[in-house]
């Protein structure tokens, strides 16, 4: 299965990088929500993954997930990326999975897989507000 005909669509705006988490009790969670399969970020969440750090207290939850590394062309088909997530001392990727993803010629997939813990959520790139520096450890 590639992902690019069977896929779910990602597109709530509190998914979205720039969408701060103003209630802490609200926090959501992937681990808990997320059926593990293949998926596409769309509307409010944005038109794909977020690729850059994405900062404690955005994207609906504690800890963001964010792609590192480069989105894949068409032609390299399924790729295995790493999804960072923001942890304590400034670090952008404290915690980590693997997920597969696919460039589908108008859009990317990503097979999403539940991450490690609670209160980590794969994030969609829309509205950028929530992009912070921070250091890659």
């Amino acid at each position: 299965m590639d992902g690019c005909n069977n896929y779910t669509v990602l597109s709530k705006a509190d998914r979205a990088q720039g969408q701060i988490v103003i209630n802490a009790s609200n926090y959501r969670c992937d681990r808990d929500d997320l059926v593990p399969g293949w998926y596409r970020f769309q509307g409010a969440a944005g038109d794909q993954m977020a690729d850059n750090c994405v900062t404690t207290n955005y994207c609906g939850t504690q800890h963001a997930g964010w792609l590192s590394g480069t989105h894949p062309t068409v032609a390299e088909g399924v790729v295995t990326r790493k999804v960072c997530y923001d942890g304590w001392s400034n670090s952008c990727c404290y915690y980590s999975n693997n997920i597969r993803v696919r460039n589908c010629g108008a859009f990317f997939v990503y097979e999403l897989q539940k991450p490690p813990r609670c209160d980590f959520r794969y994030c969609g790139n829309a509205s950028g507000a929530g992009n912070l520096p921070c250091l890659l450890l």
